[in-house]
């Protein structure tokens, strides 16, 4: 069986709007339900789906993730992973957002860290999944603006020429090393390669309001890499950590089960303000018992 697809390439999306006879942008809401059908709400049993058209063409799917045992704030929403997949695949600009919900406000402020947000067009589809409301009425597009007017942003605590979540960052970290070597023991079941994957998440986080970057690399049995870098919110609470993040990088590609997921590591500043290692190391125990996880500590390059 073939991996579900999280992304639609500008040449399949022109075509399947063209067999629909439907122009790109009314084709979102209809893939809405696809994008639900791609949920883990285990607690919930409540499957929102999100997917977003960039300004290259490419359309993202987004749903959401819960984990049996961990607090709900452990969650990611379904438009925190969309916004993930933006920024796994280099999508600056997402134009148009369908959604199969009223996305809540955790979300609506999550969506503030993209520069221009008040001007995404936003689709709630409801349960029908359709252009049309239970009344008959055409539903249309709205900007994020209306559904969050009062906005509190970037700009509120940033100067305006700071990168914004999904655009081009580079942290400038470099690994710790102490008498020759890495400070924290590694084994021969993480791989350099996995060590580095984490620091250049770190190196692409998005933390300019603590200054604490942090990457994370999932390893699965297979051998194959993903890595999720912290995204943080100016309103701090919607921000999302690197071990959520690298969760939907492994979904996205294609990485089935969690229990698939046998190594990760964690690379973040050593005596950070603000810490992943516990909350890393707990959700994935939680999702991956047998998973091995070490932490490596990084600073910046002089």
């Amino acid at each position: 069986m073939d991996p579900p697809r999280f992304v639609i390439e500008p040449s399949e999306a022109e075509s399947l709007a063209q067999k629909s006879g439907l122009t790109i942008t009314q084709l979102l809401p209809t893939l809405v339900k696809s994008a639900q059908s791609l949920a883990r709400p285990p607690i919930s049993n409540y499957y929102v789906g999100a997917v977003a058209l960039g300004s290259s063409g490419r359309i993202f799917f987004g749903a959401n993730l819960e984990f049996p045992g961990l607090p709900l704030h452990h969650s990611v929403h379904a438009e925190q992973f969309l916004i993930t997949n933006l920024s796994i695949n280099n999508e600056p600009n997402p134009k148009y957002v369908a959604v199969s919900a009223a996305p809540c406000g955790h979300c609506r402020q999550f969506f503030q860290e993209i520069r221009g947000a008040p001007d995404i067009q936003i689709l709630i589809t409801g349960d029908s999944n359709s252009n049309n409301s239970p009344n008959g009425e055409i539903k249309t597009f709205e900007t994020l603006s209306n559904l969050l007017p009062d906005r509190f942003g970037p700009f509120d605590l940033l100067d305006k020429t700071v990168p914004l979540l999904l655009e081009p960052r580079y942290n400038n970290l470099s690994l710790i090393i102490r008498n020759g070597g890495i400070k924290i023991n590694s084994t021969n079941s993480i791989s350099d390669e996995l060590k580095l994957e984490a620091l250049e998440a770190a190196n692409l986080s998005h933390a300019p309001y603590s200054k604490c970057p942090s990457g994370v690399a999932l390893m699965d049995s297979e051998g194959k890499v993903y890595k999720g870098s912290y995204m943080e919110s100016a309103a701090y609470n919607p921000s999302l950590g690197p071990v959520q993040a690298a969760i939907v990088a492994y979904m996205v590609g294609g990485g089935g089960g969690y229990e698939r997921i046998v190594a990760a590591v964690l690379v973040e500043k050593e005596e950070a303000a603000v810490r992943q290692e516990l909350t890393a190391r707990l959700v994935l125990q939680v999702i991956s018992p047998n998973c091995e996880f070490k932490v490596f500590h990084c600073n910046s390059k002089s």
